[in-house]
């Protein structure tokens, strides 16, 4: 009998699963279930069990364990340490952003690298120089680049490491039998713009003595390096038996993302055959240029972070440079296979997973994304824009350069990288007259109000910048915004589309909407805040009982101590731990009136009310008075309790008083043989004593400020002085007057005081004329 065989179109070879081996594939095979078991891990310890879990883990990984682990439970394992929080804040449900087909072959990648590197000598240089020199002329053409050498770098400090290893081999070829001698004293040049760390790191590594970097001053109107301050710099370091070695321009590499000219630039390097090196994110413009011309003719090289500009996780820093035909740069590799050349494979793959055309768009939609920005930004009153203008200062837009000759200057002014903004709250000046008489008014009243100015409140302005970052970051999550201290100019908020994490991408048409919605409401709040600010300021100042209290980390319209008067003369240790107290009692108060008003702490440790955001509509005045009446209502209040805990205290000692002396009287008017435990019990059974007579109680009458007997309360089984439906004595009747009563304070209308201070909840009128306490302090009689 023939065994069945699987069915086929016809011509079909059928080969059996059995025979097929790849290493390959199974290695894909078994990446991808474990980059999809991490995208599914979502964060599930509980955190407050935080300590518990961390004591726990560290316990299980002190010592390695004595047997074999399966790898499932290995993964599991990470898993857990990767769902594992320590902090209080909420998570995100998955921890790992969601993987797209070219971010999960670039990480695929990385783990073929690792499995090509043990493949035969020869046959890793061929498969090798087959990768490397495909993703070499792809950027190439991609970046405009004639016939480039490339080098792959984990990092930006290892490849400016790289570029400097090259000029000092292009400048000074032996170097590498020379050492540092043979360098004689180089330099390096850096505008003051863009941040030294990775050059310093190069010099560190190299021997090279940080003296050598040279930060040449920026230009005032452009921001840019100021080539003739470069041009003398160099003069004077030739004049001094030093080698100018390397020049470092900027292309969007500062925070504001200003330019330097390279032509000029260019020019000055080759008249000195100094190194020209440029780097920043306005170089990705060149995917898009159409126009024929080539970067590499103003340049040695150039640095491509294109993991940050795609959006691609773990791909490699990408040097492109000028070949050089100097076989000893093979000195500065441990291997040159692996170094440098086969960490390129990633690359490889998602260059042909994109291709051209996207690659392109992408970066297209991130320029035209920062433009929008920048225009959005500039329609604001109250809104400084820090970075540079799209067009620079040939004012030229990215369709008039797409299509012409490659002109590096006009290509990469024309594009904005990065928009760099900050509330300073200046007010743009309209050209056009107002058309209505409302226009009129609105500049009238513009006129007239005044706000706080940035220069002398630059602390509070920079607070305001960090609330309003922060509330960009919450409504608007897809455009990554950066709250950054700028030296000069303090806290910004920084919007740069190229510098993209795993998985984003720049934000779409309805989120550049909704941006200029919420910008647009919360520019007019911060409007409303510093002009009601300085209005708010006078008042205080001019209060009697208010007190402007300095809060460092508080972005509202400010604080407040209400201090009665009289307090500021005597205010030692014991008045501030009472003046906190009322201060603590009347943010309370005004809580229930209006959620704004919050608890704050000054620098001094005193307690203020504080006043968050507002509109304009506010009524400052209205709210400050509103303050004081809240403030004096509380201190008042804290007074009758005060004086009603003293009534209660001394009716208390007065009621045992008044009983022991019941008592006594009472043990002297029945005789001491009552009270002998064997011949009383005789006595009272030959002589019963009266019913009413007895030890009575006592209760306290916070509105007479009395302390009374209680037969009225045993007789008639009443509380107050009324008459009820238990009560025994007929409607038509009072009762009678307690038969003992006590002074307790000398002046009972400040007892009397509580029906007025707050205290309706424990005081209710009675029928009558008199005003009796609804739980009453009963001091029962004490039996012997």
């Amino acid at each position: 009998m023939e065994s069945e065989k699987p069915l086929g179109e016809p011509g079909e070879i059928l080969i059996e699963a059995s025979s097929i081996r790849s290493g390959l594939a199974e290695l894909e095979l078994k990446t991808s279930q474990a980059l999809q078991r991490l995208e599914n891990v979502r964060i599930t310890v509980n955190p407050q069990e935080s300590s518990q879990n961390s004591f726990t883990q560290n316990a299980n990984t002190t010592l390695l364990h004595g047997e074999r682990k399966a790898p499932s439970d290995i993964l599991k394992t990470l898993e857990n340490i990767i769902s594992y929080s320590e902090t209080d804040e909420e998570e995100p449900e998955f921890p790992l952003p969601s993987l797209d087909d070219v971010s999960h072959l670039a990480l695929i990648s990385h783990s073929i690298v690792a499995y090509l590197s043990h493949l035969e000598r020869q046959q890793l240089l061929r498969v090798t120089h087959h990768i490397a020199g495909d993703t070499s002329r792809w950027l190439g053409s991609l970046f405009r680049f004639l016939d480039p050498s490339a080098s792959y770098h984990t990092d930006n400090a290892d490849a400016i490491l790289r570029t400097v290893r090259l000029a000092i081999v292009s400048r000074c070829p032996g170097y590498l039998e020379g050492g540092i001698p043979a360098l004689a004293n180089p330099c390096f040049y850096i505008s003051e713009n863009t941040t030294p760390l990775r050059l310093q790191y190069a010099c560190r590594q190299l021997g090279i003595p940080l003296e050598a970097i040279r930060l040449i001053p920026s230009n005032s109107a452009f921001g840019t390096m100021d080539l003739s301050q470069l041009q003398k710099q160099v003069q004077i370091d030739l004049n001094s038996n030093k080698t100018p070695l390397m020049v470092v321009a900027d292309v969007s590499a500062s925070l504001c993302g200003f330019v330097d000219n390279l032509v000029r630039m260019h020019d000055i390097c080759n008249t000195h055959n100094i190194w020209l090196h440029a780097t920043g994110n306005g170089l990705a413009a060149l995917t898009f240029s159409q126009g024929p011309g080539m970067i590499s003719s103003a340049v040695d090289s150039v640095i491509l972070n294109l993991g940050s500009w795609l959006g691609i996780p773990s791909l490699p820093i990408v040097l492109l440079h000028r070949q050089l035909k100097n076989a000893a740069l093979s000195a500065f590799e441990s291997d040159p296979i692996m170094s440098k050349r086969l960490n390129s494979l990633a690359l490889w793959t998602s260059l042909q997973a994109m291709g051209k055309e996207a690659i392109s768009e992408r970066i297209n939609v991130a320029f035209q994304t920062c433009s929008i920005v920048y225009e959005i930004c500039m329609k604001f009153d109250g809104i400084k824009v820090l970075s540079r203008a799209p067009g620079g200062k040939t004012g030229a837009t990215l369709n008039d350069v797409l299509n012409k000759p490659l002109e590096v200057n006009t290509l990469f002014e024309a594009v904005v990288p990065v928009v760099v903004f900050q509330f300073d709250g200046s007010r743009h000046l309209d050209t056009k007259q107002p058309s209505s008489s409302e226009g009129n008014e609105d500049i009238t009243q513009r006129k007239i109000h005044k706000s706080i100015e940035k220069r002398t409140n630059a602390s509070y302005f920079d607070r305001l910048n960090s609330w309003l970052g922060q509330i960009l970051q919450r409504d608007c999550p897809t455009f990554d915004f950066d709250v950054i201290e700028y030296p000069s100019h303090g806290t910004c908020i920084r919007y740069c589309p190229l510098e993209l994490g795993l998985g984003e991408q720049p934000p779409s048409s309805d989120s550049l909407e909704g941006f200029a919605q919420s910008l647009d409401s919360h520019v007019d709040i911060l409007m409303a805040t510093i002009t009601h600010k300085a209005t708010f300021n006078d008042l205080v100042e001019k209060s009697d009982v208010l007190r402007i209290v300095n809060l460092p980390d508080w972005a509202g319209m400010g604080g407040v101590q209400f201090v009665p008067e009289g307090w500021e003369s005597i205010l030692t240790d014991q008045a501030k731990t009472e003046l906190n107290k009322l201060n603590i009692d009347l943010v309370e108060a005004l809580k229930t009136t209006d959620s704004a008003f919050s608890l704050g702490e000054g620098s001094d440790g005193l307690i203020c009310v504080r006043f968050g955001m507002v509109t304009h509509e506010t009524d400052v005045e209205e709210l400050l008075d509103l303050v004081v009446s809240v403030g004096k209502s509380v201190q008042e209040n804290s007074k009758v309790l005060d004086t009603m805990s003293e009534i209660v205290k001394k009716g208390i000692e007065a009621a045992t008083a008044d009983l022991q002396r019941e008592t006594e009287e009472k043990l002297w008017q029945e005789g001491l043989l009552r009270h002998v435990p064997v011949f009383g019990r005789v006595m009272n059974w030959w002589s019963p004593p009266e019913k009413e007579s007895g030890i009575r109680g006592r209760s306290l009458n916070l509105t007479q400020g009395v302390i009374e007997s209680t037969e009225n309360i045993y007789r008639y089984h009443m509380q107050l002085h009324q008459t009820g439906v238990n009560s025994k004595l007929p409607a038509n009747k009072t009762p009678p007057t307690p038969m003992v009563q006590t002074q307790v304070v000398a002046t009972p209308s400040v007892a009397s005081n509580s029906t007025t201070a707050g205290h309706s909840r424990t005081v209710s009128q009675s029928s009558g004329n008199s005003v009796a306490v609804e739980t009453s302090a009963v001091v029962p009689a004490q039996p012997l």
